[in-house]
Formats: structure tokens, C-alpha cells, sequence
């Protein structure tokens, strides 16, 4: 990926245009961050959960049982937040910030601010936490990798 970008910044600067500098880069629907090492931003997808979100509270208020906004949430929500993440070397505290954003959820859906409150209600519905999930993803793509380069 660097490498691409450094051919496609030397290329633009022969044909005499200039580059201005961004504080990140879109590249197929991941946002990487102006770092001195590849890294990866997650504030858009973290914005988009909560507009998806909130889109789901909003249609549906509290008149939806929690199963059910779960269940939207879990479906529609959640691939927004985790979009292709599995495949890009995430820092640790990339890691709680995207579990603060499903937290809060719980907080908002079972209107408490009581942290052990809302790892019972994850743990009742059988709702990981993003890192979680990331873990499993993870674990799945670079098993789909090994056998794709094995055979």
C-alpha cells in the first residue's frame, strides 16, 4: 500500500502537479490516518454506526422490544462499524474505542450508565463486543488465506 502511494505521488509530481497533504486518505472504503506507520481511522465508521443507530431509534422509538433493536443493530449497525477492519493491524486502544461505541448503546437501550449492568445485558443476548467479533473475523480471513495460498 505505501509503496503505491509513494509511486503515485512521484508519478503526479513528474507531470509537474503538486500533491496537497491530507490528515487522512479513502482507499475501497477504509480511511487510513497520516501516520509515520499504516494506520487506519475510525472515526467515519464509528459516525456512521451511530447515524444507523440513531436512524433505528428514531424509526422505532421504545416501542420495539430490546430483542428486536438488537437484532437491527446486529445486522445493519454493526457491519458499518466493523467494515473490513479485520484485515488491518488495529491498535489497542483502536480496539476500546469501538468497544466504548457498542457500550454506549447498551447504556442508551437499557438506559443505565452502569458498566457491569451493561456487560450482563451483552452477555444475555449473546452480543459480542466489537473486538470480539474482530478476533473471530480475523481468525476466519487468515484461515480463508492459508488455504487459498495451501492448495
Amino acid at each position: 500500500m505505501h509503496g503505491a502511494l509513494r509511486a503515485l505521488r512521484v508519478s503526479l509530481n513528474n507531470t509537474g502537479h503538486t500533491i496537497s497533504w491530507a490528515k487522512e486518505m479513502r482507499y475501497l472504503g477504509v480511511y487510513f490516518a497520516q501516520s509515520r506507520t499504516m494506520k487506519c481511522s475510525l472515526d467515519v465508521a464509528k459516525r456512521g454506526f451511530y447515524r444507523a443507530a440513531n436512524g433505528i431509534f428514531g424509526k422505532m422509538g421504545r416501542t420495539a422490544s430490546e430483542e428486536v433493536v438488537l437484532e437491527l443493530i446486529r445486522t445493519k449497525c454493526i457491519p458499518i462499524l466493523l467494515y473490513d477492519l479485520e484485515v488491518l493491524p488495529l491498535y489497542q486502544y483502536q480496539l476500546r474505542s469501538l468497544d466504548f461505541v457498542v457500550n454506549r448503546l447498551f447504556m442508551k437501550l437499557f438506559r443505565t450508565s452502569d458498566i457491569q449492568v451493561v456487560a450482563q445485558c451483552q452477555e444475555e443476548f449473546c452480543f459480542d463486543l466489537p473486538s470480539v467479533q474482530l478476533a473471530g473475523r480475523r481468525k476466519k480471513f487468515l484461515d480463508k488465506l492459508y488455504h487459498c495460498h495451501s492448495v
